[in-house]
Formats: structure tokens, sequence, C-alpha cells
């Protein structure tokens, strides 16, 4: 990780949990004269637009303030959206009801499946599909997105 990647982490790590959020990613884009910083930050429950716009006044005063860009840059805070896949356990409990594409490791098989998630019990998942009830340790997932359903 590079020294502007880690320094707005910080910022954006530190900041985040005041608007309900954590810290997904960060990617730079651009050069030194055109920067571009994607944020990507997440919550345990639904997240608004008036969070993600906050955040992200908090982030851009930050990086002012303690000059840590020289030339231009663009600032985007986002949620990851739907087609990224889940990074952390704590992203799941909001999603509970809904379908997933799910890939995972089973002993030494990696499986994939669609399923919904029924619940979320510590570290262990409860997805189901048509036949089956399938608990997951989240150490096992490889991937985990969303799917969406227009029902």
């Amino acid at each position: 990780m590079n020294d502007l990647v880690k320094k707005i982490s910080e910022i954006a790590e530190n900041s985040a949990p005041g608007f309900g959020l954590f810290l997904i990613d960060i990617n730079l884009r651009g050069n030194d004269r055109n920067r571009i910083i994607e944020i990507f930050a997440d919550g345990e429950k639904n997240v608004s637009a008036e969070n993600l716009a906050d955040l992200s006044r908090v982030i851009n005063d930050q990086i002012e303030v303690n000059n840590i860009i020289k030339g231009s840059y663009r600032l985007d805070v986002s949620t990851p959206g739907v087609e990224k896949p889940l990074k952390f356990l704590k992203q799941f409990p909001k999603h509970i009801n809904r379908k997933f594409d799910l890939q995972y490791n089973s002993g030494e098989e990696k499986l994939q499946i669609k399923a919904k998630l029924e619940s979320v019990e510590g570290d262990n998942l409860t997805f189901t599909t048509e036949k089956t009830l399938i608990r997951i340790n989240f150490k096992d997932i490889i991937s985990a997105k969303v799917l969406i359903s227009f029902s």
C-alpha cells in the first residue's frame, strides 16, 4: 500500500464510524496532476446518500487541512454496489432473506450455489436452497454476491 493510500485509508477508517459506516476499499486512479480517489464504504444498516455525502465532506476537509494531495483531485465516496462481493461479515445481516450467488470451500472442494441467507450467528451463516439448509463459516466463503430480485 503506497503512502497516499495509507493516509487516506486512515482518514476514512477514523471518520466513517461517526456516520455509522466502515471502510470497504479505496482505489486511486489518474496521476499527480489529476487524481481520482474512490472510497467505498458500507454500513451494518442501509446507507443513505446523506451519510455518504457527510463522510465525503469530512474526508475532503482532512485531505485539504493536512495538504495530503498537491494537485487537483476528485473524491468519490459511495457504497461498493451490488455487483461487488461482500468482504466483511458485518455486511451480511442487513441482507438476511436476500438471495446470493455464493462460492465457498467445503472441505477440499470449492462449491458454488445460489441460496437465500436465512441467518447470521457469530461467524456462521445459514443459507437455504430449494432442497437444503447449508451452514457456512464466514472464513470458508470465497465470494458472496447479493443477487438482484425484481419480484
